[in-house]
């Protein structure tokens, strides 16, 4: 069956559940919503997901939202199927989903705050907050850093097999890169940089960016 996926094919969130899909062998189908014209604020649309955010995805009579509660359960759902996004045992598991803490809890809100603020707030014609940049990328540094020591022992975040913990990292790393001056923060730390690289030259991803 073909899971509906709604949300626009650009956003963060919507390609962190597409990268899962293309890695798992998932058909899908792309439901496009216009975020410009607030059609994800549409009451049929909040009926999906009361929070009016995307993405979500309809699996027959199955509805979830929350992105990396999507590519949890599908990983797990086809687990045999495609790449092993999970690892070989209940260890390898909970190594995974530590590190998807980490990017949730850790590694995302300083990056999405420098994002929305150095890629967005131009285009909207806001003023930049110097002291919450500067307060986001010391944050951030001092993750990469940690990231830096773990991945100088290991090929990737959970072990030696690419996963969900890897994967749940590539849309805003990705804008970091080509839409901000703040690239170097993952270019100067070598094993960061190796990572990334790796990750980020995968056929799943490079087929989400073309969507």
């Amino acid at each position: 069956m073909t899971v509906k996926v709604y949300g626009p094919a650009y956003a963060s969130a919507t390609r962190r559940v597409l990268a899962c899909f293309v890695e798992k062998g998932i058909e899908f189908e792309i439901v496009p919503l216009d975020l410009l014209k607030g059609e994800q604020k549409n009451p049929d649309f909040l009926k999906l997901q009361p929070f009016g955010l995307v993405p979500v995805i309809e699996d027959g009579d199955f509805t979830l939202y929350e992105s990396r509660a999507i590519i949890r359960y599908y990983a797990e759902k086809y687990a045999t199927q495609g790449t092993d996004l999970l690892g070989k045992t209940l260890e390898d598991r909970a190594i995974v989903e530590q590190w998807l803490e980490v990017e949730g809890q850790n590694y995302h809100p300083p990056l999405y705050t420098l994002v929305l603020q150095l890629m967005y707030y131009p285009k909207m014609g806001l003023a930049l907050d110097h002291k919450v940049l500067e307060e986001c990328e010391e944050k951030l540094g001092k993750v990469l850093d940690i990231y830096e020591e773990r991945l100088s022992k290991s090929k990737y975040l959970a072990g030696d097999f690419f996963s969900l913990a890897d994967l749940t990292h590539l849309p805003f790393t990705y804008y970091l890169l080509t839409e901000t001056d703040k690239g170097y923060m993952i270019r100067d730390r070598k094993h960061v940089n190796g990572w990334w690289d790796d990750i980020s030259n995968r056929e799943s991803w490079k087929k989400v960016l073309q969507l």
